[in-house]
């Protein structure tokens, strides 16, 4: 199995409703999010996916956040904006333009700050 990791990155505010502690105000973030990519086996040339692909399919989703107050954009007007449904929303957007034949998105990691992130995946996943 092979994997490719970009590292990507939006400026954007929330606020994470009925959390009855600071995080509950209106703040921001430097997100930094990381995309990986599976596939079990290689293309003609011995890639799995250009870089630059994947770097910019990932910009286009972020750009959508990007400066933006998460508490308005949908699903979040509903769910609350936290780092592991941020990673599952941007997990299932990257997989709709991404997955194809053996190519699969394999994690999307949202990290709000230097020392915190949430992940998510689907099904088992090996040496995370």
């Amino acid at each position: 199995m092979f994997e490719l990791t970009i590292t990507s990155q939006f400026a954007a505010a929330h606020q994470l409703r009925n959390f009855k502690q600071k995080c509950e105000r209106l703040h921001g973030h430097n997100w930094r999010v990381d995309v990986c990519i599976r596939s079990p086996e290689l293309d003609t040339i011995g890639l799995v996916r250009d870089f630059g692909e994947i770097k910019e399919t990932t910009r286009q989703v972020l750009q959508e956040l990007d400066h933006r107050f998460l508490n308005e954009i949908p699903p979040f007007d509903d769910l609350n904006p936290s780092s592991e449904l941020l990673a599952r929303y941007l997990f299932k957007r990257l997989s709709e333009r991404i997955d194809g034949g053996p190519i699969r998105v394999s994690r999307v990691s949202v990290w709000e700050s230097e020392n915190s992130c949430a992940s998510y995946w689907e099904g088992e996943l090996e040496n995370p």
